[in-house]
């Protein structure tokens, strides 16, 4: 099932008072003459770009906190495969996030229990609310680990949707004459259309369409029906937002729409004939080229190909989110604040760990208003300047260098699977992020970005996917099927529905002419045959409810 990646929640005027008013000195608990810096490891089982230890901001920031941390992010493994070889050999790292295996971690008793620390780290504490932090209390009583994303200080200030949609490259829609692309059959039209015009791209045959199915970003592949929908994100399920009551989006109309559609277009070639193959890695590689005309995916999934993109002078072979549904009598919903913070990962502290209460300092030392200017912004007078008003931005110099991937390899330190607040800075002046500064995205855009987006009365990439809507007090929900056991009915439910879509989807798209409505037939039997949806359906009603009561007043 989808792992989302972020959930929304404002902090208080008195959190930001508390906030601005420590030292990030006092809070590691070190004089300004103490010249150690103590080095904490840390693994993200999660694929990544490897990180530069010597970057110019790692080093400040270990000055600021007399502490800094080597990680080491997942490569060749899927993350249960990385953890169990970790468990078995009994040596974990200081700092560890499991990802999609955290409930390994957990059951093997390898994560410290934080709770019993954070009173005496009030701005780690006040990262969340109490509410937040209680959903994160597992069956033992004890809070294991910190989500890092999607706690946003002040107001969403995000220009880019960092979650799901429809992409398409920019020129396909220059070429197009800025149409209005809401529908399936405009979407693939269009593309079709495009790779019949232009079919080579930088002497290579132009791609129409990828999925990725690698590891547990298949998501990609199984969860686009919910959207066509017109449902958000809740990842596991679709969910009546007048009944409460949940459904699975696999046996949707919409689904048979999407994946006929998906058979239709790959027997004329639109869709790579390697797709269901390629690695995470050969994804963005063809992502980075130029090639493809389009994919589903989350931004934040596609931001390494988008920096590639950028670098290398092709902008026009970035993308657009849209927000496709089945037919236009169905409004989208791909713009949703999220009210619940990730239950399923996040950050912890392993009993390898010598220096429990060091690595806790750190990690508040990472949220102080100056840190977090580090790790976005940089340093004054070199990566930023100050106006009159207090007001941060780059000159054109400064601009320049932080376009450039050599730069900031060479100089960056976001710390970014680390506990960071998004959308205002402490000071209520300024963005976190500096492409997101009021005022400031739009000014900086090329002039080829400034013509499409007046073409289409935006002003930010974001406005491509609609309004945002406040999600329900349930929302997301995917993050509860992590911690289930796959001895429990509803949790052998997830597995098989798991194990026959990964086996079927891609049968089901790859078929031959004509053959496909039996196919699904076939599919639908075996699915309803084999996986007890009502155990699962039933369980996610009773965390749905959860939900409801504890959001009551």
């Amino acid at each position: 099932m989808l792992r989302s990646k972020v959930v929304f929640k404002k902090l208080s005027c008195l959190l930001l008072a508390s906030v601005i008013g420590l030292s990030t000195v006092s809070l590691m608990g070190c004089k300004k003459e103490q010249k150690t810096v103590k080095t904490f490891s840390a693994f993200i089982a999660v694929t990544g770009p490897s990180e530069n230890r010597e970057s110019r901001l790692k080093k400040k920031i270990a000055e600021k906190l007399g502490a800094e941390v080597y990680v080491e992010r997942l490569s060749g493994q899927t993350p249960e495969e990385k953890i169990q070889s970790m468990i078995a050999g009994g040596n974990y790292p200081d700092f560890i996030d499991g990802s999609g295996a955290t409930d390994l971690l957990i059951d093997a008793n390898a994560l410290v229990p934080l709770d019993e620390y954070l009173d005496d780290y009030p701005i780690l504490k006040n990262y969340l609310t109490d509410v937040q932090w209680e959903s994160l209390r597992k069956e033992d009583g004890h809070i294991y680990f910190i989500p890092p994303f999607g706690v946003i200080n002040g107001h969403d200030t995000s220009t880019m949707p960092s979650g799901e949609a429809f992409w398409i490259q920019k020129r396909v829609l220059v070429w197009a004459g800025y149409p209005e692309v809401k529908t399936l059959d405009q979407y693939f039209d269009l593309i079709e259309r495009y790779q019949e015009a232009e079919p080579m791209t930088n002497g290579e045959p132009t791609i129409g369409f990828e999925i990725l199915c690698d590891d547990w970003k298949y998501y990609c592949l199984e969860n686009p029906p919910m959207f066509l929908a017109g449902y958000p994100n809740n990842g596991c399920a679709i969910v009546d937002p007048k009944t409460g009551k949940t459904g699975v989006y696999d046996t949707l109309p919409e689904a048979e729409q999407y994946y006929k559609k998906l058979n239709e277009v790959y027997n004329k070639g639109l869709i790579d004939r390697e797709t269901f193959t390629l690695s995470y890695t050969q994804y963005i590689q063809r992502l980075s080229s130029g090639r493809v005309l389009g994919m589903v995916d989350q931004h934040w999934n596609i931001i390494d190909a988008l920096s590639i993109l950028h670098g290398n002078g092709m902008d026009d072979c970035a993308y657009v989110p849209l927000p496709i549904t089945a037919n236009e009598n169905i409004e989208g919903n791909y713009l949703c604040t999220e009210s619940n913070v990730n239950t399923a990962s996040g950050i912890g502290i392993s009993v390898s760990c010598e220096d429990v209460q060091g690595a806790l300092s750190f990690l508040e030392g990472l949220l102080s208003p100056e840190v977090m200017i580090l790790r976005n912004w940089g340093e004054k007078g070199v990566d930023y300047e100050v106006d009159e008003d207090g007001i941060f931005y780059r000159n054109e110099e400064e601009t320049a260098n932080w376009a450039r991937g050599d730069y900031i390899e060479e100089n960056s330190c976001p710390y970014s699977q680390f506990p960071a607040y998004e959308g205002m800075l402490a000071d209520n002046k300024n963005a976190v992020n500096p492409i997101e500064q009021p005022d400031a995205f739009y000014a900086g855009l090329s002039e080829y970005d400034k013509k499409l987006m007046d073409a289409y009365g935006h002003k930010t990439w974001k406005e491509f996917l609609g309004e945002e809507k406040k999600g329900e007090a349930w929302f997301p929900l995917y993050s509860v099927t992590a911690d289930w056991k796959s001895d429990t009915p509803y949790g052998k439910a997830r597995d098989d529905m798991e194990k026959i879509k990964r086996r079927w989807l891609p049968l089901l798209i790859m078929a031959e002419d004509g053959s496909f409505d039996d196919m699904w037939a076939e599919y639908m039997k075996e699915y309803s045959e084999t996986i007890d949806t009502k155990s699962y359906l039933d369980r996610l009603d009773m965390e749905v409810q959860k939900r409801i009561k504890a959001s009551a007043p």
